[in-house]
């Protein structure tokens, strides 16, 4: 027995799926000041005591971390970055309260520079006085070699609540990104912490040790424990969430385009031959481009409950949701109105519908009836133009997926997979608009939290080795230690699936879920005078994003 959740913008989601079925599902209110009682209240509402005692796992998916960085909720960060020379200060991502220290580890790994106490000292009375008490430091090659963000660390741990370390968001190079990862990590380390320790009690309290997972931006998932670590992976889950619910609830083998109508957004995704793309340097959130892995997606602020508004001659929707629509008690006009008095959905009350879009239809010198069907079709307009945009882009550069690279591929869409609330009529019109069939799965109403419910957990893992110098790091594991000059490329992929291997257990994962795959594979010779010296091996292992044994693969969920 699984229990899926996903808390969106307008409703919290969950199911209970036994046997390969969704046996009971919920749908209620979020209420944005309080995510975790949204997610109490679905739970309860589909479980009772005898469940909880059958319960196998439990996959939360949360906009929490996603909704204080992009309406600015977040603590206070100072920055404190041994850059070293080659990078201009106007070119980092972040100018508030950030500190360009000496100091400095070459490419190489290698320190030349070392860090200053006295400076260090002199930048944390800065920051306290200025109240702040959550902290990132980044240094340029740290991936290569941590040990000076460590020794800043160990100097000042505990003058600070929390102090998040650039190496330990990912192994890929990018300083940059970097910056704005652990930035963002440390922002909104508090709030995800609270929602981690609240979690925790509640399904703690229910008389045994249940795994509880959170889900991630690529699509996988993670413990609740351990997502306390690096917060930051969590966001943009929700749109993770709606590519592995499309993937659980049907059997996509084909380019296609999956589209989840929300009450706020509307997200948009690709697959190439059913498979999920990734974005290949990390997703970008708040205006910061990151180095978490994450799939790609499009979102849209045109959803069912979206401001409708008729201004200058023009029509106007979204992107500002206030509140539920008119017909649910809401105080403006929306698509989902629009939907109601075209009896394309049910529910909800259709004269308090028709009320508010009087005025709206005089502007538009249109018959209420008239005015709705072309709010409808503005709505599906704007989802079928971000559709095609969002093709164009992709199709403009190298696919990435989340098991390779499609070099020279096109993407072609056979299909189109409508999952929310307002599947059916949105569905219908878009496959008009776009010349390409749309399907409809089942429990499409709730198919993000079908997705958080059956995606495995994943990790990656990057090996720099340097035989020159005698030494391996693997910063994702916080590992660092000398090698034999003869340590090989093979020997490099032992101790990445090894170190992944343990890794993932300790995140949650299955054994029967741990697809490890080998992702990048390189070696340079380095040369002296006429002679080589040593050689520079990197290697990434992940574990596949995907959904958990026994789904997947030509099995739907009923």
């Amino acid at each position: 027995m699984i229990l899926g959740i996903d808390v969106g913008g307008t409703h919290t989601d969950a199911v209970l799926i036994e046997d390969g079925f969704v046996s009971r599902k919920a749908k209620v209110s979020t209420r944005p000041d309080n995510i975790f009682e949204s997610l109490m209240e679905a739970t309860l509402r589909i479980l009772n005591e005898e469940d909880f005692r059958r319960l196998e796992r439990v996959v939360l998916s949360t906009t929490l971390s996603t909704n204080a960085i992009v309406q600015n909720r977040i603590d206070r960060v100072g920055m404190i970055l041994p850059s070293g020379p080659g990078m201009a200060p106007d070119s980092l991502p972040i100018d508030k309260e950030r500190y360009i220290v000496s100091g400095y580890i070459n490419h190489r790994g290698v320190e030349v520079a070392p860090i200053s106490a006295d400076e260090i000292i002199r930048i944390c009375r800065s920051l306290h006085g200025k109240g702040i008490r959550h902290l990132g430091i980044v240094g340029k090659f740290s991936t290569r070699n941590p040990e000076q963000e460590l020794a800043i660390h160990a100097m000042i741990k505990e003058s600070f609540d929390h102090i998040s370390l650039g190496h330990r968001m990912s192994g890929h190079l990018g300083f940059p990104r970097r910056i704005s990862t652990t930035y963002l990590n440390a922002a909104v380390f508090d709030t995800h912490l609270s929602f981690a320790e609240a979690a925790g009690d509640f399904w703690g309290s229910r008389g045994r040790d249940i795994p509880v997972h959170i889900l991630k931006a690529d699509g996988g998932t993670c413990s609740l424990e351990k997502s306390v670590e690096l917060p930051v992976q969590t966001i943009l889950s929700g749109p993770a969430a709606s590519i592995m619910g499309i993937l659980g609830l049907s059997d996509c083998r084909m380019d296609a385009v999956a589209v989840d109508v929300g009450g706020t957004t509307t997200d948009i995704s690709v697959l190439a031959e059913g498979v999920p793309l990734l974005e290949p340097r990390g997703v970008t959130i708040g205006g910061l481009k990151t180095l978490i892995r994450g799939l790609r997606t499009r979102s849209l602020g045109v959803g069912g409950d979206s401001e409708v508004r008729f201004e200058n001659g023009e029509l106007h929707i979204g992107p500002q949701r206030n509140g539920p629509a008119s017909a649910f008690g809401g105080s403006d006009f929306t698509p989902t109105d629009a939907m109601i008095l075209l009896g394309f959905i049910k529910g909800g009350d259709r004269e308090k519908a028709y009320r508010a879009l009087v005025e709206i239809a005089r502007s538009m010198d249109l018959s209420p009836l008239d005015a709705a069907e072309k709010i409808f079709d503005h709505t599906c307009r704007l989802i079928a133009q971000a559709i095609r945009g969002l093709i164009r882009e992709i199709n403009s550069e190298p696919v990435y997926t989340i098991h390779e690279i499609l070099e020279g591929r096109a993407i072609n869409p056979q299909n189109i997979y409508v999952v929310g609330g307002p599947a059916g009529p949105v569905a219908e019109r878009l496959s008009d608009l776009l010349d390409i069939p749309a399907e409809i799965p089942p429990h499409a109403e709730v198919a993000n939290a079908v997705g958080a419910a059956l995606a495995r957990t994943t990790a990656e893992i990057t090996v720099l080795a340097d035989t020159e110098i005698g030494m391996m790091t693997i910063v994702e594991d916080g590992l660092r230690q000398e090698i034999p000059n003869r340590f090989s490329r093979q020997d490099a992929h032992a101790v990445c699936r090894e170190r992944l291997g343990r890794m993932a257990r300790a995140m949650g994962a299955m054994e029967d879920d741990m697809e490890i795959q080998i992702v990048e594979d390189q070696e340079f010779n380095m040369v002296r005078g006429y002679y080589t010296a040593g050689k520079n091996i990197r290697v990434k292992a992940q574990i596949k994003p995907g959904l958990i044994a026994g789904f997947g693969k030509g099995r739907r969920i009923q």
